[in-house]
């Protein structure tokens, strides 16, 4: 397991903050605070890896922070450390605007102990108070029962928001200073594939790469890639890769296949070395194009100008985003289709919050119960008696959506890659056809066809552009259902069969967006979502808040947002408030 991209992985700086006043007062609180710092670290380390599979580490101040000699000295240490993400700890009163993180580029969190022999309450209101007034945003930690002052344990509440701030506080820092490669531009006048360079580096800290889709064309009619791997690739196609049956009257020419094969697996092996680059390229005599861009994430435009002449990129894109290949099992890889950069921006801000493979669909048809009856003369019930959201798109869903994975008790899941088993990545296969690719795309290629079998938690996450406004984020917690074979395959046939479907239905609250299955679909900001294993709603809010991205759309229960605590100052209405937070400190980076 190692990280793929240029720069080391961010760390997480603990600050113990103490009562500066010594000859006694210091020194009896010096044990107990550096073991809440302690026990801070370790609940982070034994708990979070980074989506690259290595393990999070923790730095904790050299010494405890009691006035403003301390907060520089760990400050400087801090720096050299590379951490990217603060909190700070703290059983007592400390002296607040002395001992304050005044760095205001590192999403940064205050746990006071909720204790009576000292004040660390206390001290929470009067530091978060301080942080507010100078603009630098500040999540609160308080746990809600009181704890005798020698206990050492962390309390459940506590421990979900400190694993919530620091796990949304590393996305952010992961992002800082990596890129976005589009390659191509604008696909079929979609909006999200408009990319927007500011809004990348003025939100998320990203610089955005272009290269003209001729330059995979060029790769690989001059033989710039791996020739050693695109055999082995190959290989694995002709051994792993079940192809579809030929369209209805369209019977495909054997050697048309096998060069479309070629092709495919050559695009792939490019994108992917444009992404993060690759040494065998410079040992071929290659060494710009060896650099790769150190991106975090792409898209590539396809449609029309690509697909029109020559294999779609929906094999090169379901590929890479899987957590396999012919290499093995690895990190998934965050490419949208059509170069839809919000939607791609959607899948990375999952990838990094749960460390799996994303699912990117069109949001393509509501099927509401009467509908279904209408057309199939079933009954739906459970979670689908409402109606629910067809999930579909030919190129970049990963190959984990088949559900093929099993969590510890054996039900359907999404796993980081280093839990996959080799057993599960052949099923994953053994699930997915490959499609000749037809109408849509008239120079070939594959598209990936599977269903994703039954309920797993999910989340769709989109963020859009609104003129005047900015970024804004809508977040869906549902469940993938599957439905009787007969009643799947009507309803499949009748958009393109070809292409992997979800069925989707989102948890509905009867109000607003949610009132139901249909206001949800009536609600969507765009033609893409991004889905993530998990129910990780006030993840994504809480990271959103980091960014000052407004959440316009969400079904998470009131009491798990968690955001900063100047938000509360804007008003009592948690999503006006967060609106007009978001406006008042503007975005991160500019």
């Amino acid at each position: 397991m190692n990280n793929r991209l240029i720069g080391r992985l961010p760390k997480v700086g603990i600050r113990p903050v103490i009562d500066g006043r010594e000859k006694g007062i210091r020194e009896s609180l010096e044990h107990q605070t550096m073991d809440m710092a302690k026990a801070a670290a370790k609940l982070i380390e034994s708990s979070l890896r980074f989506p690259s599979g290595e393990k999070v580490e923790c730095i904790i101040s050299d010494t405890t922070i009691g006035g403003v000699a301390d907060a520089a000295r760990c400050a400087d240490q801090f720096k050299r450390e590379g951490v990217g993400v603060s909190l700070t700890v703290t059983p007592c009163w400390c002296y607040g605007t002395e001992v304050m993180d005044s760095d205001n580029m590192i999403p940064k969190a205050v746990w006071g102990f909720n204790g009576t022999e000292r004040p660390g309450a206390v001290y929470l209101a009067a530091a978060l108070a301080g942080y507010n007034q100078k603009g630098l945003p500040t999540f609160g930690i308080y746990g809600k029962d009181v704890q005798d002052a020698g206990d050492v344990l962390i309390p459940e509440d506590v421990k979900v928001k400190i694993l919530r701030f620091v796990k949304a506080a590393l996305a952010v820092a992961l992002m800082k200073d990596k890129t976005y490669l589009s390659v191509g531009y604008t696909s079929m006048g979609i909006a999200g594939s408009m990319v927007d360079p500011d809004f990348f580096q003025d939100y998320l800290g990203m610089r955005t790469e272009f290269v003209d889709m001729s330059e995979i064309k060029g790769r690989m009619d001059d033989g710039i890639y791996d020739h050693e791997e695109f055999g082995k690739a190959m290989q694995w196609v002709k051994e792993k890769c079940i192809e579809g049956p030929d369209p209805e009257g369209k019977p495909l020419d054997r050697k048309k296949k096998d060069s479309d094969w070629e092709a495919v697996v050559k695009m792939t092996l490019i994108f992917r070395d444009l992404m993060i680059g690759n040494p065998r390229l410079a040992d071929m005599g290659y060494g710009e194009e060896a650099r790769g861009r150190n991106a975090i994430a792409g898209g590539f435009q396809g449609q029309r100008q690509w697909t029109n002449f020559y294999p779609t990129g929906d094999f090169t894109e379901a590929i890479l985003n899987s957590s396999f290949d012919w290499n093995g099992i690895r990190e998934a890889f965050i490419v949208a289709t059509e170069n839809d950069s919000l939607n791609g921006v959607s899948m990375l801000f999952g990838h990094l919050l749960t460390n799996t493979a994303q699912i990117f669909s069109d949001v393509r048809t509501y099927w509401s119960h009467e509908s279904v009856k209408r057309v199939t003369n079933y009954e739906l019930s459970g979670l689908a008696e409402d109606g629910f959201i067809h999930l579909i798109n030919s190129g970049s869903t990963a190959l984990d959506a088949t559900a093929q994975q099993k969590d510890k008790e054996g039900k359907p899941a999404m796993k980081p890659f280093w839990e996959i088993t080799r057993e599960e990545v052949d099923k994953c296969l053994e699930k997915t056809r490959w499609c000749p690719a037809v109408d849509y795309f008239k120079g070939g290629g594959f598209s990936s066809q599977f269903l994703t079998e039954g309920q797993m938690p999910v989340t769709m996450t989109r963020v859009n552009l609104v003129k005047g406004l900015g970024p804004v984020i809508q977040i869906a917690e549902g469940w993938t259902i599957q439905l009787p074979e007969a009643v799947h395959s009507t309803l499949d046939k009748r958009t393109d069969p070809t292409w992997p479907t979800t069925w989707f239905v989102p948890r509905i609250n009867g109000q607003g967006n949610f009132k139901d299955v249909y206001s949800v679909m009536a609600s969507w900001g765009a033609n893409h979502g991004a889905i993530s294993y998990g129910h990780i709603g006030a993840d994504l809010i809480t990271l959103a808040a980091m960014l000052r991205i407004p959440v316009n759309m969400h079904n998470v229960d009131h009491d798990n947002l968690f955001r900063p605590s100047a938000w509360s100052a804007f008003g009592s209405e948690a999503e006006g408030a967060d609106y007009r937070a978001c406006k008042n400190y503007g975005p991160l980076y500019r």
